[in-house]
């Protein structure tokens, strides 16, 4: 098991790349801290690592605040004794492609809070935990919209943000061998990038989704699990020579 006796904070696990990823840490050997604004949708990806023979803690809580963070932390510390992996994977889309000079300045400053202040946040209250147990691995879901233009003005410069801020306390970390890389997924199949979260209905996601797949080179939309698996990997000690990395996970859209 790659991950045995770890214990992995992951953000935004309600669903997503994040639920999926809670239950692959599980699956191999990590003690979850299972973290969303979504109780209900929290409460069943405890019971998926749970249902693996894990154990989890559920901490509802706004992980863009410095309270939600510290939250999520310190369930970590008292329930399962440290931190070894955090994972920031909370984030929410955009929703609107408004010029970007026209965008409303509250969607702005909440795109921002969520995708990149919670980063910071995050990174903020579990780094101490991981150098007192003498090194750890933060992974940040950035977004190939860091790199082309998808996704909106406020989306794209939230996702670029955490490339800069992971490959600058890449460099602080090392000497704590603390370890810090991004996950860039591409058109991936989410609640998020289908449209379900904004109420399209089901013919309608499945056709957004085929338009996505028409972009990528390999002719399909990615998976959750896809980017789980690239996850495990930079949390893992098979990339225990890598930090301040993006890895792109996109089906090869962006070199096509």
């Amino acid at each position: 098991m790659r991950l045995r006796d770890k214990v992995a904070i992951v953000t935004g696990s309600a669903s997503g790349f994040g639920r999926t990823t809670a239950a692959r840490f599980a699956e191999e050997g990590a003690r979850i801290v299972v973290v969303d604004v979504d109780g209900d949708g929290g409460a069943e990806t405890v019971a998926l690592v749970e249902g693996v023979g894990s154990e989890a803690a559920l901490v509802v809580a706004d992980v863009s605040t410095t309270a939600g963070a510290d939250a999520a932390a310190s369930a970590a510390v008292e329930r399962f004794g440290g931190i070894d992996v955090l994972v920031n994977n909370a984030g929410i889309a955009q929703q609107t492609m408004r010029d970007t000079w026209d965008i409303d300045e509250d969607l702005w400053d909440r795109v921002i809070a969520v995708n990149l202040r919670s980063v910071y946040a995050c990174t903020r209250a579990a780094v101490p935990h991981m150098i007192r147990r003498g090194g750890g691995s933060v992974v940040s879901v950035a977004s190939i919209a860091a790199s082309v233009c998808i996704g909106g003005a406020a989306y794209a410069a939230s996702k670029a943000g955490i490339l800069g801020f992971t490959r600058h306390i890449s460099h602080e970390l090392a000497r704590h061998r603390v370890r810090a890389n991004c996950v860039s997924p591409g058109f991936m199949r989410t609640p998020m990038s289908t449209g379900e979260r904004a109420g399209l209905a089901p013919e309608e996601q499945e056709a957004r989704l085929a338009e996505f797949g028409q972009r990528v080179p390999m002719g399909h939309v990615g998976s959750t699990l896809d980017i789980a698996e690239a996850i495990l990997f930079l949390a893992s000690d098979e990339s225990a020579y890598v930090t301040g990395q993006e890895l792109v996970v996109d089906g090869g859209y962006l070199v096509r």
